[in-house]
């Protein structure tokens, strides 16, 4: 049931640093909940997204906020104000209490498939971000460390967080949503020489309130290196690629996108409806190149010589069940239907968890894009010649033969002129594949459908 609404606009000031400043009541209550107070670090990791969101973009930025409290959730519409003093303006405009619903079962599990929990120690935190208990994971990645954090122990005293090169950090990002998220980048507060990639997905009790985090910390000098394919020498970009492309298109797409959202949500008053179209498909266009320049920095980081994957035993049934779950609703749309692995299907190989289900995903998405609408997505694992195979199956029109290398070159979109996919993503899963030790073949006889094959080693 709905609580009532608090009637007042709510106030509050953040430093540059993230120092809350100060701040009307109710969000004083939120920070002091969390343990903290004025003149402390901002403790309420939803509001902390979106103030970030606005000073890394500079820009006015209103989003609606979902809060977790001791008594229930708290539905927000929040302003972000970029000052010029470089700190940031919150304005809460509309506040609402109220019990937190659970999330459907499929849409748990699905939160929970996006952190793809790989392998380390488990750690579980409570919704004042405090350890509430630390177990070994399985195999030698889930050893201890030597110093484990003793229940009680405030999460920030134990773990740095990285901003990563947005200066964005994966997991305020999610707890500001509420949901799962993954490699998150941190270092122990007591060693910053030891670094640790973080994931988690959020706990709910019966009546879906949030009562806290569960995920892993694999140490990342257990990382290996694994050797490319012998392959023809490749154009590598310079270390300073990355910074140059974000500072030149991530940014002004980021405001670009940031903005049209705005115009298009009619924020600032009443538009013509033309005009909101207008927006919308702006914002549409802004996030189809924002995708071709995470596919662009995926490229610089796998053409570089340093470029490693961890070798961990993973189930390709469960990697092949988990990206047709995070793809239903894509196919949904175009009436097609995705076959997974049947529940009871195993297939053991060695490769990265992440990387191989990013690789699924590109193929199965690629499956469901170019299928005719109302036709299956099959999803098949099998054994042979002493590798672990999983198929991505359709019923398009297939590759003819003379493609089936060209596909896989970069920037090849074998003459598509839709606004489908940047030609990247096919280069960017065989090289990760081969990264593995492992490869991607097409299969399939033409006009009977494409049969996208990625084989592992077994484990």
């Amino acid at each position: 049931m709905n609580m009532p609404s608090h009637p007042a606009i709510l106030r509050a000031a953040l430093s540059a640093d993230g120092r809350l400043l100060s701040a009307d009541a109710p969000l004083l209550a939120l920070q002091r909940e969390a343990g903290a107070d004025l003149g402390a670090p901002f403790a309420v990791p939803q509001l902390v997204a979106i103030a970030r969101l606005a000073a890394r973009l500079g820009v006015l930025v209103s989003r609606p906020v979902v809060a977790a409290a001791q008594r229930g959730d708290i539905d927000m519409w929040v302003r972000a104000k970029p000052e010029s003093d470089k700190g940031v303006s919150l304005s809460v405009v509309d506040w609402r209490e109220r019990s937190a619903a659970p999330l459907p079962p499929d849409d748990g599990r699905r939160e929970a498939d996006i952190a793809a929990l790989a392998d380390g120690w488990t750690w579980q935190i409570d919704t004042q971000l405090r350890f509430e208990m630390v177990l070994a994971g399985n195999g030698d990645s889930g050893t201890l460390p030597v110093s484990p954090p003793v229940p009680g122990t405030r999460f920030s005293a134990y773990f740095q967080l990285q901003a990563d090169g947005d200066g964005d950090m994966a997991m305020l990002r999610g707890f500001a949503q509420r949901r799962a998220f993954r490699d998150q980048q941190a270092v122990l507060a007591s060693d910053v020489a030891r670094h640790f990639r973080l994931s988690a997905f959020p706990m709910f009790d019966h009546a879906g309130q949030l009562t806290g985090y569960r995920g892993t910390a694999f140490p990342l000098e257990l990382a290996v290196a694994a050797p490319l394919a012998d392959e023809a020498p490749l154009t590598l970009y310079p270390v300073e690629f990355g910074r140059r492309l974000d500072r030149s298109l991530r940014q002004p797409l980021g405001r670009i996108i940031a903005n049209a959202d705005t115009i298009s949500a009619q924020l600032e008053g009443p538009l013509r409806p033309d005009y909101a179209g207008y927006a919308t498909d702006i914002a549409a266009a802004g996030r189809h190149l924002m995708a071709l320049v995470d596919d662009l920095a995926d490229l610089q980081a796998i053409d570089r010589p340093d470029f490693s994957v961890v070798a961990e035993e993973v189930d390709l049934a469960d990697l092949g069940r988990r990206a047709a779950g995070l793809l239903a609703v894509k196919a949904l749309d175009r009436r097609i239907t995705i076959v997974a692995p049947a529940p009871d299907a195993r297939l053991l190989a060695i490769g990265e968890f992440r990387r191989i289900l990013q690789i699924l995903v590109n193929l199965i998405g690629n499956a469901v894009r170019y299928a005719p609408e109302g036709t299956q997505v099959r999803i098949a694992t099998e054994w042979e010649s002493g590798q672990a195979r999983i198929a991505v199956i359709d019923q398009g029109a297939g590759v003819a033969p003379a493609d089936r290398e060209r596909i896989f070159e970069k920037f090849e979109r074998l003459g598509r002129d839709d606004a489908g996919g940047s030609g990247l993503g096919l280069y960017i899963s065989r090289r990760l594949a081969r990264a593995m030790n492992g490869d991607i073949r097409i299969g399939g006889a033409p006009g009977e459908g494409a049969r996208f094959i990625l084989s592992l080693p077994v484990a």
